[in-house]
């Protein structure tokens, strides 16, 4: 089986280094030295780590055999995959490999039907999966454990206590403000 476990951005200095855009919660394990992966686009690879390190707080990479800036700028927005044995299991337990989540039924805590996960969506904040329903719309649903209370993978299915508003329109308006209780010249700046 195959994860994709990042994407490369742009060259960095002049010796064939280039800053990786990291897509896996294991990085020292899936690109370490010696790892061979896997490209998209196919032509592009298989590519070997020869090192690796962190600067300014992001991951640079140097393959085997790129050795200047004109090679690794070429690489730019190549995206890595890694070979994986499809019973491996990520190392915390309350991780899961996007392949795991894909097709789990989403439900309600009281088994009503909210849909089918198709993708895994990974953004800088959190991930997100997104949901086909029953009648052909998508939903978002982020994956934080106050709305994803449950992942059973023997069971299929993802259960989810959402938040007003997340799956249906019927979003409940909360304020602060009694009606016609506003004071005058509220909002006004004073001369």
């Amino acid at each position: 089986m195959q994860l994709v476990v990042a994407r490369i951005g742009r060259a960095h200095g002049i010796k064939g280094e280039v800053t990786v855009e990291v897509r896996t919660d294991e990085p020292e394990l899936r690109l370490g030295p010696g790892a061979v992966l896997l490209t998209d686009p196919a032509s592009a690879g298989p590519l070997t780590i020869e090192s690796g390190r962190v600067h300014s707080g992001r991951l640079l990479l140097r393959f085997e055999g790129v050795r200047d800036r004109t090679a690794a700028e070429a690489l730019r927005n190549t995206v890595l995959i890694a070979e994986v044995d499809p019973t491996e299991l990520p190392e915390e337990e309350d991780e899961y490999y996007d392949h795991q989540l894909i097709d789990l039924d989403v439900v309600l805590a009281d088994g009503t039907e909210i849909g089918v996960i198709t993708e895994i969506s990974h953004l800088p904040s959190q991930d997100l999966f997104i949901v086909e329903r029953p009648d052909g719309t998508e939903l978002m649903i982020p994956f934080v454990g106050e709305i994803v209370t449950e992942i059973d993978l023997e069971e299929q299915r993802a259960v989810i206590d959402p938040p007003p508003g997340l799956i249906d329109d019927r979003a409940e308006i909360v304020s602060s403000r009694d009606d016609g209780a506003s004071s005058e010249g509220e909002g006004e700046e004073s001369a």
